[in-house]
């Protein structure tokens, strides 16, 4: 069997009024398409617009209530009609009619009385186009579609990577729990907040917000640097042990670089979670590690990360301390302002300080452990 005959016979829609110019142009083609008629414009429309619409339009502009003009008009207007090509099939002879034609839609103009061999020429150019197109138009969405869903998938791997880097952290320490659940939400919603603010509405873009919530949880990665006998132990640090404790930011910092250089490019996550990690302990008045950085000298992602950081091991239990209340620790952030957190951060939080309520109880440690009524 020929591979040709294998294939499904490309349907060709007539639109005439005249009956005896529907005969004849079904006599022309029913031998190599499928021949649909329609005698009105109206009827044009149902068949283009039904669960089998035509391949081709051959189309008489001359009709009575519905022109072609019209019809080309709905065709190219409806999303799932505009590329089925519409070949003008009329006795309007003139350039004006040709071109008025053209500028609506049409793919060719042919005028009346028909050659035969013209016609079936244009009509089987015409389809090949057309299968070109589809082929084409269907090959970019399947492209679009399998980016989006690599995309996707990288964008998992990237989450879940995150997630399970910074959970290694958080497991060596037994006093975290949910920690950096909640500081990640707490950082999105200080900058939520703070993106229409003159100081910060040029780094708080929607893609940067989006980059630093997926950072954020890498801020205390550096823990897994510093021994057990320090991290783990029940108490206050001795000032020997405080010194060590205190690299655990630029140990963050190296590692996630490390990560960065084996990757072999720049990834912007990484370089803001580099910034988070290094610099969230840093203070406003300088006051902080491991630089001593003050003021806008800070990294943004830092500056958020830091208030986050201290309200969530305020109102969290530790085995050395109880839980304070949302009010204590309220009070302490708002005594900071200027001091320990970015002044405007601080202002940010306070009117916000609900949401952060809402996301500790979101988020709560199994055992209780963190405290969030006012």
């Amino acid at each position: 069997m020929d591979e040709q005959e294998t294939l499904p016979r490309a349907t060709i829609l007539v639109v005439d009024d005249t009956p005896d110019n529907l005969t004849l142009m079904s006599s022309l083609l029913r031998d190599d398409y499928k021949v649909k008629v329609a005698n009105s414009g109206e009827r044009a429309l149902r068949i283009a617009r039904s669960e089998n619409p035509p391949d081709l339009v051959l189309l008489d502009i001359m009709m009575p209530e519905m022109d072609g003009y019209q019809v080309i008009e709905q065709l190219k207007g409806d999303a799932a009609t505009r590329d089925i090509p519409v070949i003008f099939l009329t006795a309007k002879a003139t350039v004006e009619d040709e071109k008025k034609g053209l500028e609506l839609g049409a793919v060719d103009y042919i005028t009346k009385p028909i050659s035969p061999p013209i016609v079936l020429a244009r009509v089987k150019t015409h389809l090949s186009l057309k299968a070109s197109a589809d082929f084409l138009r269907d090959r970019a969405a399947f492209l679009e579609e399998e980016v989006a869903r690599r995309t996707r998938e990288v964008r998992a791997i990237q989450d879940v990577t995150i997630l399970a880097m910074a959970s290694l952290a958080e497991t060596r320490d037994n006093d975290t729990g949910n920690h950096i659940r909640r500081t990640q939400h707490y950082v999105k919603a200080l900058a939520e907040q703070l993106k229409t603010h003159p100081r910060f509405a040029a780094f708080l873009t929607e893609a940067n917000i989006a980059l630093l919530f997926k950072s954020a949880p890498l801020h205390d990665i550096g823990k897994v640097g510093i021994p057990d006998r320090i991290l783990l132990k029940p108490g206050h640090f001795d000032a020997q042990e405080f010194e060590i404790m205190k690299t655990h930011a630029a140990l963050g910092c190296k590692a996630i670089a490390h990560a960065e250089k084996a990757l072999g490019t720049p990834v912007e996550f990484l370089r803001m979670a580099k910034e988070i990690a290094y610099s969230h302990q840093e203070k406003w008045d300088g006051g902080g590690y491991p630089e001593g950085r003050a003021g806008d000298a800070i990294p943004i992602p830092a500056r958020l990360m830091a208030l986050a950081d201290v309200y969530d091991a305020l109102i969290s239990r530790r085995v050395y301390k109880e839980a304070l209340s949302h009010a204590e620790a309220t009070r302490i952030i708002t005594e900071g302002r200027g001091k320990h957190f970015d002044p405007n951060v601080v202002d940010a939080f306070l009117v916000i300080q609900d949401e952060f309520q809402r996301i500790a109880a979101r988020f709560a440690d199994a055992e209780a452990g963190t405290a969030t009524a006012a």
